[in-house]
């Protein structure tokens, strides 16, 4: 696989970027028309605020945050989009403000549900487009069209219209359409959102395939933290435009404590048993869920509390699901 820059060279590098936006303020009051006109107010919003980050070329990251905390100004300023009020970026030893259209040959950016598929024609069409405007190889073009297609599953779609595409195949093809020049990074927005069960998996599992097959670096945001965590290896954590977490997972779930769940099945008409040592979540036909810190209770304790109740009839402890960790994450940022 052909590399922009020398593998020691960091996919990309943020030092101490700000990124400052001016709105102007107005009333919508008839009385402050004049006032608007020539004393209009000015607040100046700080979307990233002295934000640095370095991420390795063969990483799979998720970047993440609250809404507003800065994302997708950081994916714009990275590719080229924007311009940072302050502060130096490189992708793949590439400055996205002065070599753009160099840089862009060597990377893949995905936003949203926006797509670049031709609507009113076939798909393969969009993808030949591709090639022909972006003078890529024929044998690169058939190498990747190979693994795009196999990998996801497009064979019954190629001749198919855009907009005649489920949401999934949709967001399938256009995954494949951002590959077809064999990127060496890419920026993928919210890829999984409103896809279903099965097409979120396939999504997940080419995902992880190509960043360790192909070496290919991916950095991913969406507000489905689990998903994430299925994803990638580390995780970056905005808040305010500043990072807030950057580590794995499971060091993710520490900041908070080592919260786990068990879940405990007794015949339905049962109470729910009572621990006192344990915060009870639900109770319902039978099924009562827990939550507890492992830092402060050990599982054997759990068990032995649950010995002297005759009508439990399975129990099952599992990781809190990173969803939760994140929201009391955010709640405690709220409050500082």
């Amino acid at each position: 696989m052909h590399f922009a820059a020398h593998p020691d060279t960091p996919a990309l590098a943020i030092d101490n970027v700000t990124k400052q936006y001016c709105q102007w303020q107005r009333s919508g009051k008839a009385r402050d028309i004049i006032k608007n006109m020539f004393h209009p107010e000015k607040r100046v919003v700080t979307a990233l605020d002295n934000l640095s980050l370095t991420i390795r070329q063969g990483e799979f990251a998720a970047y993440a945050g609250s809404n507003g905390a800065g994302k997708s100004t950081t994916i714009k300023i990275l590719s080229g989009i924007l311009l940072p009020t302050k502060g130096q970026v490189s992708v793949l030893g590439f400055d996205p403000a002065k070599e753009r259209t160099a840089l862009m040959r060597h990377i893949g950016v995905l936003f949203g549900q926006r797509t670049e598929l031709w609507w009113d024609h076939p798909v393969i069409t969009s993808f030949e487009w591709k090639k022909a405007v972006w003078n890529i190889p024929e044998k690169v073009y058939q190498e990747n069209l190979r693994l795009v297609t196999e990998l996801l599953d497009l064979g019954d779609i190629l001749k198919t219209f855009a907009r005649e595409l489920s949401l999934g195949q949709r967001m399938r093809a256009d995954i494949a359409m951002l590959l077809l020049h064999g990127p060496e990074l890419i920026f993928l927005d919210e890829p999984t959102l409103g896809l279903d069960v099965l097409a979120k998996q396939q999504m997940i599992r080419f995902l992880k395939k190509i960043n360790r097959e192909r070496g290919t670096t991916v950095v991913v945001t969406s507000h489905d933290m689990d998903d994430l965590e299925e994803m990638a290896q580390r995780i970056v954590l905005l808040n305010k435009g500043q990072i807030a977490f950057d580590g794995s997972f499971d060091e993710l779930r520490g900041v908070l404590g080592g919260f786990y769940r068990i879940q405990i099945t007794t015949p339905s008409h049962e109470p729910a048993p009572a621990l006192p040592a344990l915060k009870l979540l639900s109770s319902e036909n039978g099924l009562h869920e827990y939550e507890f810190d492992r830092k402060k209770l050990e599982i054997h304790e759990i068990l032995g509390m649950l010995a002297e109740f005759t009508q439990i009839q399975d129990v099952e402890i599992k990781k809190a699901p990173i969803e939760d960790v994140v929201a009391g994450l955010y709640l405690s940022w709220r409050e500082i």
